[in-house]
């Protein structure tokens, strides 16, 4: 497919019209991967759009190829890049990365003190934030905001969530913080090394948190494997 084209620029009132097709494809995308996002409305996307607060994606012609937008929590002291979506003629063609790139530029500029974090249960999400200069944290280091776990209520693993006292789940969460953190030609670096160490602990902690869950009112579920998993999995951030 032809990408060289797309344009990949804040969105503006004149995108509006795209925020049914974009919830639509959110929904979607999530079912399909048997997981979920805070599903979002057509006016909500509205708004992010009005603020100026979303990047999307577009062909020449007004094709919609992808979307993302900012959520600021605390009064500014946290931001996440939500809501990534890719239409699927587009997906594995590197315009995901070159959206979260420009959103993520986005954030700094419009919240230049701000800790940027995401939550994501995919590697190839993890591998495009490692290269932006995030790291992977526990869920300790993320908003205490409680607007921002209501999102997560949509999500058909908010009961593992919650089961867990929102310090783990599915997700891996991961953090850029303007204050301390390394070049991201070193974080990129480091997931490329490790990649495939994330990715069997990533399976090995969703295997024992669904473990844990299913069988959560025979006992409390934990295990000293388990401890050790999610201890070794989410790691202190780098020196």
């Amino acid at each position: 497919m032809e990408t060289n084209n797309i344009i990949i620029r804040v969105a503006n009132i004149g995108d509006i019209h795209y925020a049914t097709h974009i919830t639509d494809e959110m929904e979607s995308s999530a079912k399909a991967r048997g997981t979920g996002i805070a599903k979002r409305s057509p006016s909500y996307i509205e708004q992010k759009i009005l603020e100026g607060k979303a990047v999307i994606a577009v062909m020449p012609d007004g094709g919609w190829v992808g979307f993302c937008y900012i959520e600021a929590w605390e009064h500014g002291k946290f931001v996440a890049n939500s809501g990534l979506i890719v239409a699927p003629a587009y997906r594995k063609s590197g315009v995901a990365k070159q959206i979260k790139k420009r959103i993520f530029d986005l954030s700094k500029e419009k919240y230049p003190e701000a800790k940027i974090f995401g939550l994501t249960t995919g590697l190839a999400v993890m591998k495009i934030n490692s290269e932006l200069g995030y790291e992977p944290v526990t869920y300790s280091e993320l908003t205490d905001d409680e607007e921002f776990w209501a999102g997560c209520k949509s999500c058909v693993n908010y009961d593992i969530l919650m089961s867990k006292d929102r310090k783990n789940c599915m997700c891996t969460a991961m953090l850029y913080d303007p204050a301390d953190h390394r070049e991201p030609e070193e974080t990129g670096e480091d997931f490329k090394n490790n990649s495939k160490i994330y990715e069997r602990l990533m399976q090995i902690r969703q295997s024992r948190l669904l473990r844990f869950f299913n069988r959560k009112n025979a006992g409390n579920g934990d295990s000293s494997l388990a401890k050790a998993v999610v201890k070794l999995f989410f790691k202190p951030k780098f020196n």
